[in-house]
C-alpha cells in the first residue's frame, strides 16, 4: 500500500496528506464534517496505484491539523470554498478534479456551481449539495446560531488512550461508524497533553448550528448550475437513499452518474467497502 506524506498548503494555514508522485495529475480530496484528511487513507492509495495520479487530501479549517479560524468567527459551508480554492492555487490546479465526501461534497458542489471554470469533474461520496433550511424557518435558525455564538466554547474532550477516543467517536458520531473505520480519523485528530492524555484538535465552534443556510430552491439552483460530469457514489445505508430531498437533488444535476454500493456513510473508508468504491471510480475515469 502506498504511504501518505504530510504537507502544508496556503502559507501553512491548511494541513493535508499526499499520496503518489508530485509530478502526476493531482486530484484534491475533501473530507466530511468533523473528519479530516485521513478519511481518504484507504481509498487514495488504490486510486494512485491504478490510475497513476496523485491525491492530495486537505484538512478543512478547524479540522485535523489545519489552523482554527481566528477572531471568534463561525464556520459557514461556503467559507470552506476558500480552503478548496487556496489549495488549488497552491497546487497549481487551474481546473481541479475533486474527490469529496459528505460536507466536502457540499463544498465541491458550491464551488463547481459558482466557478465552473475551476472544476473539471466531481466524484462525490455519499454527499450531494448543501443542508438546507426552509425560508419560513430562517428566523429560528438564525436565533439558534446567534445564541450558540454567544456561549463559551467548551474545552476539547480528552481521553486516556486512542482506544477510548475511538470508542467515543463510535458512540457519539453524527452517522453510524465502527471502530476500524473511525480509527484513522480519530488518530489524526488527537494531540498529546502534558498529563499524558489525548485531546481532540477539532475546533469546538464546529459544533455550533449555522446561523444561515441556503433554502431548498437555492440549493437546487446551485446543483443545476454544475457544468462538469459528476459521479455520485452512495452507500446502501448512507444518508441519501430514496429520501425525497436526495431524489430532488440528484434530478437537479445535469450530468450525474449515480452508483449505489454496499456500505454506509463512510463507505470509502470502511475496510469491507472501500475496494468496491475504488473499482467504480477507476472504471468511471477510464470510460
Amino acid at each position: 500500500m502506498i504511504d501518505s506524506r504530510p504537507l502544508h498548503l496556503a502559507e501553512g494555514r491548511l494541513a493535508g496528506l499526499s499520496w503518489g508522485d508530485a509530478r502526476a495529475p493531482t486530484w484534491l480530496a475533501l473530507h466530511g464534517w468533523l473528519d479530516n484528511a485521513a478519511s481518504f487513507s484507504r481509498l487514495a492509495p488504490r486510486l494512485v496505484e491504478r490510475l497513476g495520479i496523485r491525491v492530495v487530501a486537505i484538512d478543512f479549517s478547524g479540522h485535523g491539523l489545519s489552523r482554527h479560524l481566528t477572531g471568534g468567527r463561525d464556520y459557514a459551508l461556503w467559507d470552506y470554498c476558500h480552503d478548496l480554492l487556496d489549495a488549488c492555487d497552491h497546487l497549481g490546479l487551474e481546473r481541479a478534479t475533486l474527490l469529496a465526501h459528505s460536507m466536502g461534497a457540499g463544498v465541491a458542489c458550491l464551488t463547481a456551481a459558482a466557478l465552473p471554470e475551476r472544476i473539471d469533474r466531481l466524484m462525490l461520496l455519499d454527499g450531494l449539495g448543501a443542508v438546507t433550511t426552509e425560508a419560513a424557518e430562517a428566523p429560528r435558525q438564525l436565533r439558534k446560531g446567534l445564541l450558540a455564538h454567544r456561549r463559551t466554547v467548551s474545552p476539547p474532550p480528552s481521553y486516556p488512550d486512542i482506544r477510548t477516543a475511538v470508542a467515543a467517536r463510535v458512540a457519539g458520531g453524527a452517522t453510524p461508524i465502527d471502530a476500524e473505520t473511525a480509527e484513522p480519523l480519530v488518530r489524526r485528530n488527537l494531540e498529546p497533553l502534558t498529563d499524558g492524555h489525548l485531546a481532540l484538535r477539532t475546533d469546538g465552534r464546529l459544533l455550533r448550528p449555522s446561523p444561515v443556510r441556503l433554502d431548498r430552491a437555492q440549493a437546487l439552483a446551485m446543483l443545476g448550475a454544475i457544468e462538469c460530469p459528476v459521479l455520485l457514489v452512495e452507500g446502501e445505508t448512507g444518508i441519501l437513499g430514496s429520501r425525497e430531498p436526495a431524489s430532488r437533488a440528484r434530478a437537479a444535476v445535469p450530468r450525474l452518474d449515480r452508483r449505489v454500493l454496499p456500505g454506509g456513510h463512510h463507505l470509502h473508508l470502511e475496510p469491507g467497502a472501500v475496494e468496491g468504491v475504488a473499482r467504480v471510480i477507476v472504471d468511471w475515469n477510464r470510460t
